[in-house]
């Protein structure tokens, strides 16, 4: 158990001791760390409901409360904060207990949750660019921090895989394709399809009609349109692949739009059978009259053509998640302009008797140096790909630089470590509902709140226990010590992990655990400062090499749930 959770086990005693309600009984890290660790506001709080004065109440708890064994006497402060300093015995109990435990004091939860994590969702036969990446990075973040925690979570990449738009891939096939770039850059010669036909079509309003016909020969089962559109898929996904690949992130299912064709029009049928839905002028639409926001905004599932919409599909997608693994919460992933669709979708789905916890994961936008959409110069968007061997480029210039001795794949790996987990920190480091401008200079920094800081603190953790190694100095393992303030600092960094890791995950969080392993590497560097290691003799020298070896663990571990990898070498 945590420090500050042992702290609120005693202080509940406490304030059930003194006839307060023990629900009070939360501590926190001290704001000002003069005073003391860690603090509470129960007596203020307690104090504001019996109509007392708060600082009277606060004796009266401390006359109950027992923790001679962990802090020294706590003290009041203000108009009525308690606040508590750790015992140094009391600390060094606790990280060594953090260094010993395989999930480094992360407690697990008592009710685990069954999570669907819906990110990324591509469209087939386009490249995916800049725009996927916060999905696809921020989503896959929050999947390791829940699987971390313990709960179930089931990653769900549901692709566009159906549209309007196979109208024309599947025309340009026909009569524009070119085998030989379609073997070599499939996407390219896909998108090229794509846009000739949209331009020919411009021209030729004959021709728009024969394009709409082979969209309806697909959805209609046509054998040679589907067997088009199943490669299409195929050659799309294979590319797509060869990014997550890249970033090291997979996926639990990828049922595209596609999967759930069959489900729509009965679905339909089902909602205006139930009264769910309702006719209106033509259209299908299920109306919020008790939902103010809503009131004037349903969420339309049938066109008045008989054309089925995104709210269609997300409806049957949520009816058959429900039915498959009946989650505790459903996650969302994509972007703020999309709030209003799963706001009707969502207020749908309970019409429908869906009592899961839905959540929208709502993210800002990338911008370029202008504060602007990022887009190339011609005004495309920055295809994924090419941006992420960019940063990769980038790193392995700056590898070189530093280390041109180094082997050559040994340099390219370092530099893969380095380019990816910048392009990833830099997004997850920012709160997910701002915009942010992307900016190499920054993310590639070895200085500030940065990935390559961060890796770089780990490094430098690794190369002292090399050279410790290489003097002879034992590396086996001995109790961590805590007398020093600046190894408090640190271990009191060290302790706050898991309630970090919980802190995320309640409002989605990443940049959360950013901040605090950036924290963490300042701490050890205060520590390294302050603090010889292998200058001292035994047995402070095993206790600060135990203590930066479990930092360096923790930096490695933190890195990892953002999808950061570590270099054991820059």
């Amino acid at each position: 158990m945590s420090l500050p959770s042992t702290l609120s086990d005693r202080l509940a005693a406490a304030l059930r001791a003194e006839g307060i309600d023990d629900a009070l009984a939360v501590v926190t890290p001290a704001a000002d760390t003069r005073f003391g660790d860690f603090q509470t506001n129960a007596a203020m709080v307690a104090a504001k409901a019996l109509k007392k004065n708060p600082r009277e109440v606060a004796a009266s708890i401390l006359d109950q409360l027992k923790v001679e064994d962990l802090c020294e006497p706590p003290t009041v402060a203000g108009a009525g904060f308690i606040n508590f300093k750790m015992l140094d015995r009391a600390l060094s109990e606790a990280v060594n207990f953090v260094r010993n435990d395989k999930h480094l004091g992360v407690e697990s939860l008592q009710k685990p949750k069954t999570i669907i994590i819906d990110f990324s969702s591509p469209n087939v036969a386009k490249p995916m660019h800049v725009g996927h990446i916060r999905s696809t990075i921020l989503g896959d973040s929050l999947a390791r921090i829940a699987s971390h925690l313990g709960h179930h979570v089931i990653t769900d990449n549901h692709i566009g895989d159906w549209g309007t738009q196979f109208g024309k891939v599947i025309y340009g096939w026909k009569h524009l394709l070119n085998r030989e770039a379609l073997d070599q850059t499939p996407i390219d010669e896909l998108v090229r399809l794509y846009r000739e036909v949209n331009a020919l079509e411009e021209n030729d309003p004959a021709l728009k009609e024969i394009v709409r016909h082979e969209l309806v020969k697909l959805q209609q089962g046509d054998v040679e349109n589907l067997e088009i559109w199943k490669q299409a898929v195929a050659l799309s996904w294979k590319e797509f692949e060869r990014l997550y690949g890249l970033l090291d992130i997979t996926f639990d299912e990828r049922l595209g739009e596609s999967f759930y064709n069959d489900a729509l029009a009965p679905l339909v049928d089902r909602l205006l059978a139930g009264g769910i839905a309702q006719v209106s002028e033509g259209a299908v639409c299920i109306f919020f009259p008790d939902i103010p926001a809503l009131e004037e905004k349903p969420c339309l599932i049938r066109k008045s053509d008989g054309g089925f919409l995104y709210g269609t599909t997300d409806l049957a997608t949520l009816e058959y998640r429900e039915q498959r693994w009946k989650p505790d919460a459903i996650w969302y992933v994509t972007g703020a302009p999309q709030q209003l669709h799963f706001e009707q979708v969502f207020a749908a789905g309970r019409r429908m008797g869906i009592t899961t916890d839905l959540r929208h994961i709502a993210f800002g936008s990338i911008l370029g140096q202008d504060r602007k959409m990022m887009k190339t110069r011609s005004g495309e968007n920055v295809e994924l790909g090419g941006l992420l061997h960019e940063a990769m480029e980038r790193a392995l210039a700056v590898v070189v630089e530093k280390n041109p001795d180094l082997p050559k794949a040994e340099q390219e790996e370092i530099a893969r470590l380095i380019g990816l987990g910048a392009v990833k920190y830099a997004d997850l480091m920012q709160h997910r509902l701002t915009d942010y401008v992307f900016s190499w200079e920054k993310m590639l920094s070895f200085q500030g709140n940065t990935a390559p800081y961060l890796q770089n603190a780990y490094v430098r953790i690794r190369s002292i226990f090399r050279k410790a190694e290489a003097e002879g100095i034992s590396l086996e393992s001995a109790p961590i010590v805590i007398a020093d303030s600046a190894e408090r600092a640190l271990a009191l960094q060290i302790l706050k992990f898991g309630e970090v890791l919980h802190a995320v995950l309640d409002d989605q969080r990443p940049n959360l655990l950013c901040l605090y392993l950036y924290e963490v590497a300042n701490a050890f560097h205060s520590f390294y400062e302050a603090c010889p290691i292998l200058k001292s003799e035994d047995p402070v020298r095993s206790s600060r090499l135990a203590l930066a070896g479990i930092t360096a663990e923790l930096l490695k571990s933190g890195l990892s749930l953002l999808g950061i990898g570590v270099p054991e070498r820059m």
